[in-house]
């Protein structure tokens, strides 16, 4: 697994943790659906940090709680 996919399952893990659908989460934390839904996909290749931490203000979770996940534990090199 890469960064993205990681990212990307880590918010689908704590909507799902909320019971919180993807455009509820886009509504309370200030990040458009579309921005969420392209984090989710392979339309973005690198999630921004700024979009992140308004994702984790709206979960009412920090950056590093959101990280603290074994998602992020073996993830596979990206330099090659």
């Amino acid at each position: 697994m890469n960064t993205k996919e990681a990212v990307a399952k880590r918010i689908l893990e704590l909507c799902e943790e909320r019971k919180m659908a993807v455009n509820a989460l886009a509504m309370v934390s200030g990040v458009s659906p579309s921005t969420i839904y392209s984090m989710l996909n392979e339309k973005s290749k690198n999630p921004g940090v700024v979009s992140l931490k308004k994702l984790c203000d709206g979960l009412g979770i920090s950056i590093r709680d959101f990280f603290n996940s074994e998602l992020f534990d073996d993830l596979e090199q990206e330099i090659k």
